[in-house]
């Protein structure tokens, strides 16, 4: 999406409180989060770094271990405690930090992937469950300065969730039945959260 005039606003505002912010960008799968992250790093620029909460999945070899690979993204799917402690040193603009990411076509994180110098002055989190209160992300709302919540049109989002299933391998059935199934039931739990959002955005 083009960010608007006013979610680009709130972006200066935000530079203009401190040498580092981190901006929360949350919603359900298929909400557009990490498409929105990128704009607003692309508006601000070199100064500016996405940080996705996917990084903190755990290893499929581990969901498998204790049972959990079935509903591979709800809350206790996570490492709630290690995103928190990543959130909290991103806090310390001192010496650069570096953070995981989820890669799709290893269905696994990648430690140590993306790195947050000093220099940075805004931190884009994006990811499902930053304003959710249990499951160990509790702390979560407290360290992000701001929070936008994504609430595009449900059916454009599970569309698009389907195509991005089916684009890492699942076949269409088995891609509208995961897409319908454990992405739908953890969406409810995220749109649950909205409330506590600063501010609404509702993407193309």
């Amino acid at each position: 999406m083009t960010l608007t005039p006013e979610l680009l606003a709130r972006v200066d505002a935000l530079l203009a409180n401190g040498p580092r912010r981190l901006l929360g960008i949350v919603g359900a799968p298929g909400a557009g989060k990490s498409t929105v992250a990128a704009d607003v790093v692309a508006a601000v620029g070199s100064t500016a770094v996405a940080v996705p909460m996917d990084g903190f999945h755990l290893a499929q070899t581990e969901l498998e271990r204790i049972g959990r690979a079935d509903r591979k993204g709800a809350p206790d799917t996570f490492d709630a405690d290690g995103f928190v402690a990543l959130l909290t040193r991103l806090r310390d603009p001192a010496r650069t930090v570096y953070a995981p990411e989820y890669r799709r076509d290893l269905r696994n994180p990648v430690a140590g992937a993306i790195a947050v110098p000093p220099a940075v002055r805004l931190v884009v989190v994006e990811g499902n469950y930053l304003l959710l209160d249990d499951h160990g992300f509790g702390p979560v709302a407290d360290l992000l300065d701001e929070t936008w919540f994504l609430a595009p049109d449900d059916g454009l989002r599970l569309d698009r969730l389907v195509a991005r299933h089916e684009a890492f391998g699942k076949s269409p059935e088995a891609a509208r039945a995961w897409s319908h199934g454990p992405d739908e039931r953890n969406a409810r739990l995220v749109a649950a959260t909205a409330g506590r959002a600063d501010v609404i955005v509702r993407p193309a």
